[in-house]
């Protein structure tokens, strides 16, 4: 079997069929998690993602090094955005819609279980909570949201973040900075919650 992602874009190129597969397989739920928390739209967030892995099947031959990872998001990122953008030129209106990831790899925002919380209006209330931290990060500009949920979702460093996005460290920190800046403005009353 081969282990790196390397070796399975070039398997693939190659023209080995499982070699796509396995690379999907490894990185699909991050992908897709992360795609969800971009577009906060779980059927939207499907389409961009097979868009991301079309982009990948027919571009594999253009990688080169040995951060994939960071190529894929860098792919997905454009792919979100490009969509976002033609989102907001047609405008679609979605009423009690969830946001809700059934993959392995995607905690929703503030997890939280029934064990965490016994007071069934407390539960009510971290409901809200988190709700109202998923509406403030979906209203973020999208380079913002893109910044924050690489670095604090997929936990990706501030220099992977900024390989992603193809800007320099620095504006990373600025984006972050701005990121957590508006959220905090939008959500005073909101502690611990998108943990």
């Amino acid at each position: 079997m081969l282990d790196s992602d390397k070796s399975l874009i070039d398997a693939h190129i190659g023209g080995d069929r499982t070699a796509f597969g396995e690379l999907v397989r490894r990185h699909g739920d991050s992908v897709l998690g992360y795609l969800v928390r971009m577009t906060g739209n779980r059927e939207q967030a499907e389409d961009f993602f097979q868009e991301t892995f079309e982009r990948v099947h027919e571009k594999g031959h253009t990688f080169r090094g040995e951060r994939f990872k960071s190529w894929l998001f860098t792919i997905a990122t454009r792919v979100a955005i490009d969509g976002l953008r033609k989102r907001k030129r047609q405008p679609v209106l979605s009423l009690n819609q969830s946001v809700g990831c059934d993959t392995g790899n995607c905690d929703e925002l503030g997890a939280f279980t029934a064990a965490d919380c016994c007071d069934p209006a407390q539960e009510v209330e971290i409901a809200e909570q988190k709700e109202q931290v998923r509406r403030a990060v979906d209203e973020l500009p999208a380079k913002q949201r893109a910044t924050l949920v690489l670095a604090y979702y997929q936990q990706l460093s501030y220099p992977e973040v900024a390989e992603v996005l193809g800007c320099s460290t620095g504006t990373v920190k600025v984006q972050m900075s701005r990121a957590l800046r508006t959220l905090a403005n939008r959500l005073p009353d909101v502690s611990g919650v998108a943990k």
